[in-house]
């Protein structure tokens, strides 16, 4: 048990001098700070995290979401041809596509459709 024990002593002095000397014997500088931090998108890490964001990028992204859950939806539609009969489809699938075409009307009337802004 004792042998253990000053094996354990040893391996942690061991590895707490290796992890020193790394430390002083690296060759960073304040310069390389900038390398070992994380890239996002361009931003820098180091300034502030609230900086102005474009409000029609954003809605610009939501709607590529509705429309992408849309196309989601529709394969269902397309699989349920085969399980229902032609009137009940046809039902679902108007009622599914009218609201889909209202709620591009609705972006198209509120003008989220133009970048040009």
């Amino acid at each position: 048990m004792n042998l253990m024990f000053y094996f354990s002593l040893l391996i942690i002095f061991i590895s707490n001098i290796m992890m020193f000397l790394s430390v002083i014997l690296s060759k960073k500088t304040f310069m390389d700070r900038e390398k070992c931090s994380p890239f996002e998108c361009g931003f820098d890490p180091n300034s502030s995290a609230r900086i102005p964001f474009s409000l029609h990028f954003f809605l610009i992204t939501v709607i590529f979401l509705i429309f992408d859950v849309e196309i989601a939806l529709i394969f269902p539609i397309i699989s349920l041809f085969k399980l229902v009969n032609f009137y009940i489809w046809t039902k679902i699938s108007f009622f599914f596509f009218i609201i889909l075409i209202i709620g591009l009307y609705h972006e198209w009337n509120q003008n989220m459709l133009n970048w040009s802004k």
